[in-house]
């Protein structure tokens, strides 16, 4: 225990002394930006039937359901057709009769339906996502702030690369799409910017509260909500026993009302139970047989794959393992440690946990809640190596250029967001995308591709990891009077190994 708490003894406070007024103000901006670009999508068709689809629609009628009968039954909703404005075409209710009664619950959880009750209310499915818009928009200020305060980013670099990174797929596109991955991406990110920091009352509350708050959005989120949750219990253990205990006593009950609620009002332990594809169980979630095995390959193609593949519409995304390979080169290792154990839990859950990569949805949804982890990481990479800057910045441009396309697209009736987005007349994305795997199709000329793709990243990697070196800068303490949370943390920064060292301007004072 010694030795895991020391890891994380370093995450104390923030560690650029960035001008606050300089901060907010990037905020607002990326903030405003974000919410500007995600405001097009809005009229954008999902399917030739709908305006949305799959599991948005469920949503939205809950939403309506929470709005107005303040329950979760939407069977007296679906009796009366309230679907219909955004769902033209019949609703499959996706849930089986729990009782006599007929009541029916969408098997989805209940959190993002209550947070866009009262917007369903007040103005309908456009204010459903326009309130999505907004949540995404607080997501890339939150992100932001992070990457400044706690990982010593520049506000001029951070808001460049947060603002690029959400303007593109798939953070733009699930800034209107009516899924819990946006508001899971807030919590994540509120969520690390608590357990990374000084901990004082209102970390520990912001902590609690994204911890509480994932299970409810979705119960996929659990796994990510208790690396958080250990990293809280190992920052407060031992010297805060009183508040640790207070906390997980918090927790424990927040887990039991969790398991309380969903055996009344579901009829089992997660929302899956209400389902009529889970009949038989609610592990049928992960698959009947599932090939582990096989899913592995998602570990490439959740970037790579030419339809669903991070890379195949924003290819800035090609960079994002360079940028996380890269952070082993830092001399402190407790927040680096933080956001890595993070992402590599929700991209695990992506690869082995879900059902597929190949969804009735937009690409890159199982893992857009962890996302923001790699935008800090790539905007530290490129603070330090200039060199990427341009090519980072313009492979987001591309993926905003074809988010855009394809939103006139649909818009217009030429295309659907989910049924033939690939069938994009954008012919940047269809000579780039030719470059590209299809593990829809993984045989032969794809294999090959997944071979060259693996080999190409692994190369690059290397040499952002030979071309930096860690600085060995001195550990500076930054504690606010009365803050007994306040330790050491070495500056995130890294050096350019290609160019002379500069002198320390701070020696020998």
């Amino acid at each position: 225990m010694k030795f895991l708490t020391a890891k994380f003894e370093a995450l104390a406070v923030p560690v650029a002394p960035a001008t606050p007024a300089r901060l907010v103000l990037a905020m607002m901006a990326v903030a405003l930006w974000v919410f500007a670009l995600a405001l097009p999508a809005i009229g954008a068709r999902a399917s030739y039937g709908a305006r949305v689809t799959a599991d948005e629609p469920q949503y939205l009628i809950t939403a309506i359901s929470i709005a107005e009968d303040f329950d979760l039954d939407i069977s007296d909703e679906l009796a009366e057709g309230r679907f219909e404005p955004f769902h033209e075409i019949n609703l499959n209710p996706q849930t089986i009769p729990l009782d006599d009664s007929g009541r029916r619950i969408s098997p989805h959880d209940p959190l993002l339906p209550a947070l866009l009750a009262l917007p369903m209310l007040l103005g309908g499915w456009v204010a459903a996502k326009t309130a999505l818009a907004a949540i995404a928009a607080a997501t890339a200020a939150a992100t932001l702030w992070l990457a400044v305060r706690r990982f010593g980013v520049s506000p001029g670099i951070g808001a460049v690369v947060t603002g690029a990174f959400f303007a593109a797929p798939p953070l733009v596109s699930y800034a209107t799409q009516v899924y819990p991955e946006m508001p899971a991406a807030l919590c994540v990110t509120l969520g690390l910017a608590a357990v990374t920091g000084p901990l004082r009352r209102v970390g520990q509350v912001s902590a609690v509260v994204s911890i509480v708050a994932l299970p409810w959005l979705s119960v996929k989120f659990v796994p990510v909500a208790a690396v958080l949750a250990v990293v809280m219990v190992l920052r407060l253990w031992p010297r805060h026993r009183l508040q640790l205990l207070f906390n997980f006593a918090v927790l424990a009950v927040a887990g039991v009302a969790y398991l309380i609620f969903h055996r009344i009002v579901y009829g089992g332990w997660t929302a899956y139970a209400s389902g009529d594809h889970f009949v038989d169980g609610e592990l049928l979630v992960f698959g009947s047989d599932p090939d582990y095995v096989g899913r592995s390959r998602r570990l490439i193609g959740l970037i790579v794959d030419r339809g669903f593949g991070l890379a195949a519409w924003t290819p800035a995304y090609l960079l994002a393992v360079p940028a996380l390979f890269a952070w082993s080169r830092r001399r402190q290792h407790g927040r680096r440690a933080v956001l890595l154990c993070v992402f590599s839990v929700g991209y695990a859950m992506a690869v082995w946990a879900a059902l597929t990569m190949h969804g009735w949805w937009w690409p890159g949804r199982q893992v857009v809640a962890v996302l923001p982890v790699v935008v800090i990481a790539a905007a530290m990479l490129v603070e330090q190596l200039r060199g990427l800057r341009l090519l980072l910045l313009t492979g987001c441009l591309l993926g905003t250029f074809n988010w855009l396309w394809l939103v006139v697209e649909a818009s217009t009736g030429r295309r659907t967001l989910i049924v033939d987005f690939t069938e994009t007349a954008n012919p940047l994305y269809q000579v780039w995308s030719a470059l590209l795997p299809d593990h829809r199709n993984y045989v032969g000329a794809s294999q090959a591709l997944t071979v060259v793709w693996v080999a190409l990243i692994a190369a690059v990697t290397l040499l952002v990891w030979l071309r930096l070196k860690p600085q060995p800068a001195a550990a500076a303490r930054y504690s606010s009077p009365g803050d007994d949370h306040g330790e050491q943390f070495e500056a995130p920064t890294f050096v350019d190994a290609t160019k002379p060292a500069q002198p320390d301007r701070n020696a020998g004072r």
